[in-house]
C-alpha cells in the first residue's frame, strides 16, 4: 500500500495551480496573491495551536493537514520549492539543534 506524502500534496497543488480559477480552490488562493496566502497560513497556524492546546487529537490532525496544505500554497505563490525547504532542514539536522540555532546569529 502506497502512502500519501507531502510530495504528493505539492504535486497536486502544482496541477491545480495550472487549472482554471473557478474549478480550483488552490488556483483561487494563488490568484489572491502572496499576502492572502500568508494570512490563510497564519489562520491555519492559530487553529492548529488551539487544537493542540485543547488536546483535541482529531481536530489537531485536521488542522495540521490544513496547515501543511496552506504552507505549500504559500511556498508556491512565492516560487519556493519544497525541495529547498528540505535542503534547509537537511543542513540543520547535520548538527544539534542548539548548535544550529547558535550558528544563525
Amino acid at each position: 500500500m502506497s502512502r500519501f506524502t507531502i510530495h504528493d500534496l505539492a504535486a497536486t497543488i502544482d496541477v491545480r495551480a495550472a487549472s482554471a480559477g473557478e474549478a480550483s480552490y488552490t488556483r483561487k488562493l494563488l490568484d489572491k496573491g502572496a499576502e492572502h496566502c500568508a494570512k490563510k497560513f497564519g489562520e491555519e497556524a492559530v487553529e492548529t495551536v488551539i487544537a493542540a492546546v485543547e488536546n483535541d487529537r482529531a481536530h489537531l490532525i485536521a488542522e495540521g493537514a490544513d496547515l501543511l496544505y496552506h504552507f505549500l500554497v504559500l511556498l508556491k505563490v512565492r516560487g519556493v520549492k519544497l525541495e529547498e525547504v528540505e535542503a534547509a532542514l537537511d543542513k540543520r539536522t547535520s548538527m544539534s539543534g542548539l548548535e544550529e540555532k547558535a550558528s544563525r546569529k
